[in-house]
């Protein structure tokens, strides 16, 4: 039985740890990743409302992400992007390590709350 780790014949690996190589996440896995952190920030959402959902283009270790999702209205339209916006660059850097100078928040489409109980607005 050999004893030690590493390479061939019990020796470590010769190779400094600088010139091992490196690890590139792919874009559509940032992409992905976004996409759920906007899901955990933008909160419940009507039944026929889309999903949130992201693109991400990745340039020298910086994440540049565009989420695109649909809102109830009535809202504060501006807290909750600003509160999406805030999740996915933390949620981002902290589950990949890149930097995320920019979260830009694209409403698709806003859909009318239902009226539970008596009616609201106009009566005919």
């Amino acid at each position: 039985m050999e004893e030690g780790g590493g390479a061939a014949g019990g020796r470590p690996s010769a190779v400094p740890p600088g010139e091992r190589g490196a690890t590139r996440i792919a874009d559509r896995v940032v992409a992905k990743i976004a996409s759920q952190a906007a899901r955990e920030a933008v909160g419940p959402l009507p039944d026929d409302a889309g999903r949130p959902h992201a693109t991400v283009v990745v340039h020298h270790e910086a994440a540049h992400v565009r989420v695109h999702l649909e809102l109830d209205y009535p809202t504060d339209i501006g807290a909750r992007c600003h509160r999406v916006r805030r999740h996915v660059a933390e949620r981002v850097g902290a589950l990949v390590g890149m930097e995320v100078p920019e979260v830009a928040v694209q409403v698709e489409r806003l859909h009318l709350a239902s009226a539970a109980g008596p009616a609201h607005g106009r009566t005919r």
